[in-house]
């Protein structure tokens, strides 16, 4: 059996989902992204449903797609590809009629802020780092859609500001965004994702499913250029290739603005 994988189950009227990529702090493949594009959609088939747990194994929420995922790439069509595949993913996650929490331990990084992004609430351990330093590591870029949904949890100034710097941001400063609801110690953790937990099971399920909806309409996406040009210009760069390439050899790499 694959290591990579996304467990599931199911407690009463709650359904845990778990990352897990043990030694690659749960860097994401294509079979993790898929399962839990999988999941999502088929959450929407359970009339019994409340309440959505996502949250990372051994520590760890999710470190980004695993870069061996884009040792094939060749060109800016790759890249597009990857893009609408794992935006085909947060959307089904965005699209799941029941509150959605995240439990945040150490990184979530690149498309794991993604996947934090996309739920409703989050509580965090006090280690946990939240940022995209592609323009330090890979040198890719993201989409619209994804930027769109930070400015709208982070702020704008702050998103903007994560993502020229490269830096990561602590709990506490995700917190002091609104990003993140509680920021609790580990051995905390549990209890304080019980109580979140149970509280949001014990509401008027129509009532909770219409917050979500108005949420999506008042935050939603829908209608942003795509920005393809953008991503294949990046994604077909020969800086984007040394990005992967240092990134497997552990150095820094060596941009050449083309």
């Amino acid at each position: 059996m694959s290591e990579d994988r996304v467990t599931h189950r199911r407690d009463g009227s709650v359904l845990w989902v778990e990352l897990s990529h043990p030694g690659r702090r749960n860097a994401l493949t294509w079979r993790m992204y898929d399962e839990l594009q999988r999941l999502s959609t088929a959450a929407n088939d359970d009339p019994d449903l409340r309440v959505v747990v996502v949250r990372g194994a051994g520590g760890s929420f999710a470190a980004g797609t695993d870069i061996g995922q884009f040792a094939d790439f060749r060109d800016g069509d790759d890249g597009i590809a990857y893009e609408r595949r794992i935006g085909a993913v947060i959307d089904a996650l965005l699209a799941v009629r029941v509150p959605v929490v995240g439990v945040v331990e150490g990184p979530a990084i690149g498309g794991g802020l993604a996947i934090a992004a996309s739920c409703d609430v989050l509580v965090a351990t006090e280690d946990a780092r939240f940022g995209v330093p592609i323009a330090r590591t890979l040198g890719n870029v993201i989409t619209p859609a994804t930027v769109h949904r930070l400015r709208d949890r982070l702020g704008a100034g702050r998103t903007t500001a994560m993502l020229l710097t490269a830096t990561l941001l602590s709990a506490a400063d995700a917190a002091a965004a609104g990003f993140v609801h509680a920021v609790v110690t580990t051995d905390e953790l549990e209890e304080k994702v019980a109580d979140v937990v149970g509280r949001i099971a014990a509401g008027a399920p129509l009532t909770l499913a219409a917050l979500k909806e108005l949420d999506r309409r008042v935050g939603g996406a829908a209608g942003l250029d795509p920005a393809e040009d953008l991503l294949a210009r990046v994604y077909g760069s020969a800086d984007f290739r040394e990005g992967v390439t240092a990134f497997g050899e552990r150095r820094s790499p060596q941009w050449r603005n083309r």
